[in-house]
């Protein structure tokens, strides 16, 4: 697979693309099932996404300590890029990074080693260090590998970080992109305005906001400042909830990204916006403060023939009660939403 370039990982990025945060595939003994996994990397692909985020959240942290980090990252980028042979076109591979400085820096290297793009960073580990320490430790990682920031919510880990942490971080070069999960508007706007504000124009804006996915994707964020106006867009998403119905999300970006041009908006667009948040509380099982998230994209993709079962790493890590039935009741409700039939037509294919 051709490599990016850094100028063809920001055009790419910029233009705006669906990426899957890529999960991980187990069998009934909890043990990788690499054929399973591999077929996942293929239905990604295919469905049309412009990336895949692999040992992110989704793809469970506990991947580290199983000692599976290198091995899941090898078999994602070694089967897009066999996948990318037969119709070549751009496709980035994101590395979610963890830990302290130590950590995340070997597991940029690792990321580098296998052909990753670009690095995302998690600050879970550093919720009690102060933002200067943070921002310190994102530069010496930056040094490594090219960055797609992120700011996660608290309530599955993240900390608040102020509308100046994001004015720095938008100094350091290197950065590319920048995750915006934290559930919040205010500081969702927070990191919106600090990169308008920056004059960079070089860095994406990426939601992660599962509650809120098609409204981000539609908005034009308009800031007036000394030099004038500044408009700015969230071009696309880099999401749990875009692991699943994939395909309907790659067409859902498509339509957006014509919606947001235009000078009036249609009202069905905010019709559309509820229904995928509620088929998002249902994945994420928000009803039981996102406990099932992962469990309920496992779920998802068993019922599609993917996965053979929702088996995580960790043990008590599964649906909720309650869940199965939620899912079952959004898969009913907004039918036009899932790829159910993509899958089918391909899936013998992917799990060869």
């Amino acid at each position: 697979m051709h490599h990016l370039t850094l100028a063809e990982l920001r055009q790419h990025l910029l233009y705006g693309q669906v990426i899957p945060a890529h999960p991980l595939a187990l069998d009934a003994e909890r043990q990788f099932d690499e054929r399973r996994q591999r077929a996942l990397t293929r239905y990604y692909v295919d469905a049309g996404a412009g990336a895949i985020a692999v040992g992110v959240h989704t793809t469970q942290f506990a991947i580290r300590g199983a000692g599976l980090y290198p091995r899941v990252l090898e078999l994602a980028a070694e089967t897009a890029a066999a996948r990318l042979k037969q119709e070549p076109r751009p496709f980035a591979r994101i590395a979610g990074l963890c830990g302290g400085t130590g950590q995340a820096v070997n597991e940029a290297e690792i990321a580098r080693k296998y052909g990753y793009d670009a690095g995302m960073l998690s600050l879970a580990h550093w919720k009690a260090q102060p933002e200067d320490a943070v921002l310190a430790h994102c530069r010496v990682v930056a040094d490594t590998i090219p960055l797609f920031g992120f700011y996660l919510q608290p309530a599955v880990g993240g900390r608040e970080l102020s509308y100046r942490f994001w004015r720095q971080f938008a100094e350091i070069e290197n950065v590319v992109a920048i995750k915006i999960a934290p559930f919040n508007r205010y500081q969702t706007l927070d990191v919106v305005r600090a990169i308008a504000e920056s004059g960079r124009q070089d860095i994406a804006l990426y939601t992660g906001n599962d509650d809120n996915i098609v409204l981000d994707l539609l908005t034009r964020w308009e800031f007036v400042a000394a030099g004038g106006t500044t408009s700015i867009a969230i071009t696309g998403g880099l999401l749990g909830h875009w692991a699943v119905w994939t395909r309907g999300a790659v067409r859902m970006l498509e339509e957006a990204r014509r919606a947001r041009q235009q000078a009036t908006l249609e009202a069905a667009w905010l019709t559309r916006a509820m229904q995928v948040t509620d088929a998002n509380a249902a994945f994420f099982d928000v009803a039981n403060g996102f406990a099932g998230c992962i469990a309920g994209i496992h779920e998802v993709l068993r019922r599609q023939g993917l996965l053979e079962g929702t088996w995580c790493l960790e043990p008590e890590e599964r649906l909720s009660p309650g869940q199965f039935e939620e899912i079952g009741r959004v898969y009913q409700a907004y039918p036009e939403q899932n790829d159910d039939e993509f899958v089918h037509e391909h899936l013998d294919d992917w799990l060869r």
